[in-house]
């Protein structure tokens, strides 16, 4: 077996140095060079798919659909997307300018940021790793991705692939834990891309604030799905699971964290929710091959630890079963638990899920806004009022009516938190717009200069200056007749 070469603060160094060598020589910049390495990020996803799917299987035992459904296809939609798009994404935006300049013009004129380092997620290794990477790209910056040691499967894939495929003069991929992204965040970068929890988010923001580095930071939350009572009982069932447990067991950021319904309707919700998991992954859940498992022995330790607290005792009203040599938890349920609760208190990130009642839908309102802001919020209703207040009271990183987990699939639409929940955002032109600095160009010529703008200072230059920024053409008139 190869030892690895020690990653430490120098050979950070000497990797930052040579991608700005390679940024400073202005290859990334061209349109060419950024297509080109779209295409081969394209290409390495066909030509790869199969392996890729085996290497995620072997870190999560991710059912294969989930991972095309999630991951390899969402990647190449943006690649795709990115290709088609890229040449109006670079072109200067034209912008209005006013009289009080004329003549003149403007525009905004997206430019690469320079070498940023994004920083990745184990529970979907591929999607929040390459996506990024697709908008650092097509910006056209030099890239320094760090996957997650959690997933070393999908991590040293994309090494091997990465290095293949793209042109390793602008685009790296560092493997390592602890040290190695410690000693990365040591170095200068001009955008810094994290996606992970809050607790090494704020580390990550840290090291950053020493250089004045802008970040992106996305992160996770407790998302709330409130449920009303006059709506399609089994398809909303459905959606939740799928949300949920279809979407790596739980371990998902925008997964439902807990539901809210009211006490007269929650037996029903329950007893429908129990039918479609039987439905889904089988009388006995943990034999089902529709399931992924629990990423590592610690986060089953830490799920475990929510289930075993004594205010929690005797809630569960369906699964619970566990087994920890294969790492699985069974889809489980919980009624009525505290809102004090460690379940309650932070992100289950796992296959729990607690649900909560009160005495009317509208009082879910003030149990979600008395937590932090959610990286995501979902609604189940038919009422048309309902849903406009939630959109309007519920602040989240995004909303979904009457699903769970769609919204990452909108390209159109931005995927970040607001919040504790993250900073930043991306997805299709929001990934470019995220990688680029919106620079601000004014032209003019040398006809129509104004002497009224220069000293000596007078009354009448001050009247016309007046008039002028008034933005008036009748009084501007007057300045310049005297009257």
């Amino acid at each position: 077996m190869v030892e690895r070469a020690v990653f430490d603060g120098e050979a950070a160094e000497r990797v930052v140095a040579e991608l700005r060598e390679s940024y400073n020589s202005g290859k990334t910049r061209s349109y060419e060079w950024r297509v080109n390495q779209l295409k081969n990020l394209l290409k390495l996803i066909e030509e790869n798919e199969e392996e890729m799917v085996d290497k995620i299987h072997s870190d999560l035992h991710k059912p294969e659909p989930e991972t095309f459904t999630h991951e390899v296809g969402l990647l190449k939609n943006s690649c795709q997307l990115a290709l088609k798009e890229l040449r109006h994404w670079m072109a200067p935006e034209k912008v209005k300018t006013s009289i009080t300049i004329f003549p003149s013009s403007a525009a905004i004129v997206p430019e690469p940021l320079g070498v940023v380092l994004i920083i990745s997620a184990w529970n979907y290794p591929y999607l929040v790793s390459l996506d990024p990477v697709v908008g650092a790209i097509a910006a056209g910056n030099a890239v320094v991705l760090k996957p997650s040691e959690i997933s070393p499967s999908t991590s040293s894939l994309m090494a091997k692939l990465l290095g293949k495929y793209l042109d390793t003069s602008a685009v790296r991929v560092v493997e390592g834990a602890v040290p190695e992204t410690s000693a990365l965040l040591e170095q200068k970068w001009d955008k810094i891309f994290y996606t992970g929890n809050g607790r090494v988010g704020r580390i990550v923001m840290a090291a950053a604030a020493k250089h004045l580095t802008p970040v992106v930071l996305e992160l996770g939350g407790k998302s709330p799905v409130v449920v009303d009572s006059e709506i399609n009982l089994q398809v909303a069932s459905r959606r939740i699971i799928s949300g949920k447990w279809g979407c790596n067991n739980g371990q998902a950021c925008v997964a439902p964290d807990y539901v809210i319904t009211t006490k007269e309707f929650a037996p029903k919700l329950v007893e429908s929710l129990k039918q479609e998991l039987e439905r889904f992954y089988g009388k006995n859940p943990l034999e089902s091959k529709d399931l992924s498992r629990i990423v590592n022995a610690y986060h089953f330790d830490r799920l475990i630890k929510l289930l075993e607290e004594d205010k929690i005792s005797g809630k569960i009203v369906h699964g619970g079963e566990k087994d920890k040599s294969k790492l699985q938890i069974a889809p489980t349920l919980l009624l009525d638990v505290p809102r004090d609760s460690l379940i309650m208190t932070e992100e289950i990130f796992g296959p729990l899920l607690p649900i909560l009642t009160v005495d009317k839908v509208e009082d879910s309102f003030e149990v979600v806004n008395s937590g932090a802001k959610p990286l995501a919020a979902y609604l189940f209703t038919n009422n048309k009022k309902l849903k406009e207040r939630f959109v309007a009271c519920i602040s989240a990183g995004a909303i979904g009516i009457n699903d769970t987990a769609l919204q990452l699939s909108v390209n159109t639409l931005p995927f970040g938190g607001v919040g504790e929940s993250g900073m930043g955002a991306y997805h299709g032109k929001f990934s470019f717009d995220a990688f680029s600095h919106k620079k601000a160009v004014l032209y003019r010529i040398f006809a129509g200069d104004v002497p009224m703008r220069y000293p000596p200072y007078s009354k009448e230059k001050l009247r016309f200056l007046k008039a002028l920024l008034g933005g008036s053409l009748l009084e501007l008139i007057r300045a310049l007749l005297g009257w």
